[in-house]
């Protein structure tokens, strides 16, 4: 069965005004999410992306360059990601939608991992 990614976009000021309880109450939703995930058989795995820091790698005309970032500036970041098995894009789309993060007005892009040969 393929696999896809759902990528978590999202502004860095989406959560900052939320009180401690009620980021307890959301990541509890995201575990909910997952586990439920876990008991179908679809789920493969998952990282939360730190807020802060990293690195961006860029090339142009052989040179390598390296900066910091993303910063919270950034209109958007990837906050993490959840990989998943699915028959196809309309079953992937259908796991993304019950995800918590859109309910939070924030986007989820699914895309169907092409296996490189070396699993």
């Amino acid at each position: 069965m393929p696999s896809y990614m759902l990528l978590l976009h999202e502004q860095p000021s989406d959560f900052s005004e939320m009180s401690p309880e009620e980021l307890q109450s959301i990541i509890g939703e995201y575990i909910a999410w997952r586990q439920k995930l876990v008991d179908e058989g679809k789920f493969e795995g998952a990282a939360k992306l730190r807020d802060e820091g990293g690195r961006i790698v860029s090339g142009a005309n052989g040179d390598l360059r390296v900066t910091d970032g993303p910063y919270t500036e950034a209109k958007e970041v990837i906050g993490g990601y959840f990989t998943v098995s699915a028959a196809d894009y309309d079953e992937a789309v259908n796991i993304a939608r019950d995800c918590p993060h859109a309910k939070y007005g924030s986007r989820i892009e699914v895309r169907e991992v092409d296996p490189t040969g070396e699993e």
